[in-house]
């Protein structure tokens, strides 16, 4: 191997991973030209985005074992072949149903994508050089996403809703000869796919989702929403009873005995629920609540990336320095302290106040994931290293889909309790600020709209704010119980 392949290695593998991340925040920008467009319900909205997330996330550890089956390079190749048929699909699609099977089928290539980048960096990179090679994958994760927001602003302002797809199409295509030209092929090992199991745990989300996401216009006590909370706890438990009997698991829920790689896993979801709940209210608030447009939307976001892009590069002297209780609580109060702060902005809120809050925000996950991802990593021996990529991944995505499907939740019902008596009084009631828009009488009743939508924007950042804090406050101790349970060797907590 030369001396130049393991960074043309980490530059490839971090661009891939950007991308499929990417993808799903620069879609939020979209939001109010679809709705413009093809006129959807407020919760086919937030399918637009969950419904790539949710495959993304269920698949992520298939995609793993698939790579560590049948070669990571191959997998990660063919994962962004399909990331590239999912995008056109979109960019034709003529109504929502068609969309949504293009959001669907690019899922399906992301979540070939993601473990297998990881698996590939850490096969190509010398032992001494994966703390800062990890840091850096860490760090595209969340650089994915404002990239999403820059770039994704950059095609809409270009060529509308369509171009933003039709965008991703030649970037996955050149990825993927990247891949072929730079990546070493790794070893394989005959891992199961087990597709019953995945099928279990994606129906367990799906019904999960569905409960939160269709709650607003069903109402909470109706019977499909019930009904899909009782599904997700039923097939949940069939999949946890299935790889437990297993006799070789995809994912053995023994191994969350194991203290560091639970808090790990659960700091990420809590870190992704935050950030990507900020990115889907957003896009949607800068050009309704601003009145921005979808270029200056995207680049709203940047104040974001600056202490992203410090924290890789300054990550592994900053864990060598804190404890990981102390750096993990450091990050969550910055995280959750800076969106309950964007709970106060208003109409007239100048920018760079709330740039101020996206800094603070950006701070807290630059100290929040390149530990959590090199825990997760340091968890598991490198043999399983398709399990630990498909942890951080399944748990990144996780995160996002849930931090979408919560705000969107709580600002669907904020708004439509805020909304002017002239249009709540109706027969029907819209549930989004494009559909209240339209049939808005007069100026003033416009007006009156958008307040009542900035008014739900600040309820959704408080209530995914006061859940970062809280959920960030267990991450921590979590983390001093897994720093007790290393400090004694004769506790065994699991044997793979």
């Amino acid at each position: 191997m030369s001396n130049t392949r393991p960074a043309a290695t980490l530059v490839v593998m971090c661009a891939c991973a950007a991308l499929v991340v990417g993808f799903v925040a620069s879609v939020n920008l979209a939001l109010p030209l679809l709705a413009d467009a093809l006129a959807p319900s407020s919760s086919a909205l937030l399918w637009v985005v969950d419904g790539y997330v949710l495959v993304f996330a269920c698949l992520v550890i298939p995609g793993g074992a698939a790579g560590d089956r049948f070669g990571r390079k191959g997998v990660l190749t063919a994962g962004l072949a399909t990331v590239a048929l999912g995008a056109l699909v979109s960019a034709l699609a003529p109504t929502i149903p068609v969309l949504l099977a293009g959001r669907v089928v690019a899922g399906i290539g992301a979540a070939a994508v993601l473990p297998n980048t990881l698996g590939c960096l850490l096969h190509a990179t010398p032992p001494e050089r994966r703390p800062a090679a990890i840091g850096w994958w860490a760090a595209a994760t969340g650089v994915g996403g404002i990239i999403g927001n820059v770039g994704g602003g950059a095609l809409l302002a270009a060529g509308g809703w369509r171009s933003l797809f039709a965008g991703v199409v030649p970037i996955a295509v050149a990825l993927a000869v990247a891949v072929a030209a730079t990546t070493p092929v790794s070893p394989r090992t005959a891992r199961p796919l087990r597709p019953v199991a995945t099928l279990m745990l994606t129906g367990g989300t799906f019904a999960l989702l569905l409960g939160i996401i269709e709650a607003p216009e069903l109402g909470w006590a109706g019977p499909v929403v019930i009904g899909g909370f009782v599904l997700a706890v039923g097939l949940y438990a069939a999949w946890a009873r299935a790889e437990l009997r297993a006799e070789r698991p995809l994912l053995d829920p023994r191994l969350f005995r194991i203290p560091l790689l639970r808090s790990s896993c659960l700091g990420m979801v809590v870190c992704f629920f935050g950030m990507f709940g900020l990115f889907f209210v957003n896009a949607s608030f800068l050009q309704y609540g601003k009145g921005y447009g979808v270029l200056a939307t995207g680049l709203g976001l940047v104040p974001l990336v600056v202490p992203l892009l410090a924290g890789a590069r300054f990550a592994p002297w900053i864990s060598a320095r804190l404890a990981p209780a102390v750096q993990l609580a450091a990050a969550f109060a910055l995280i959750g302290g800076g969106l309950v702060g964007l709970s106060t902005v208003g109409r007239a809120t100048p920018y760079p106040i709330y740039a101020a809050g996206l800094v603070v925000i950006g701070t807290g996950c630059a100290l929040a994931l390149p530990r959590l991802s090199a825990d997760i990593a340091g968890s598991l021996p490198p043999e399983q290293a398709g399990v630990s990529g498909g942890l951080q991944s399944t748990t990144r995505e996780l995160g996002s889909a849930l931090g979408v499907a919560v705000i969107g939740t709580v600002l669907t019902g904020a708004f439509v309790a805020g909304l002017p008596p002239v249009l709540a009084g109706g027969t029907t009631v819209p549930h989004t600020v494009a559909a209240a828009l339209a049939i808005a009488p007069d100026a003033a009743t416009r007006s009156a709209v958008l307040d009542a939508f900035v008014a739900a924007v600040d309820t959704g950042f408080f209530a995914i704010g006061l859940t970062t804090l809280v959920t960030g406050a267990l991450v921590t101790a979590q983390s001093v119980a897994s720093a007790r349970a290393r400090r004694s060797p004769e506790r065994v907590l699991y044997r793979g």
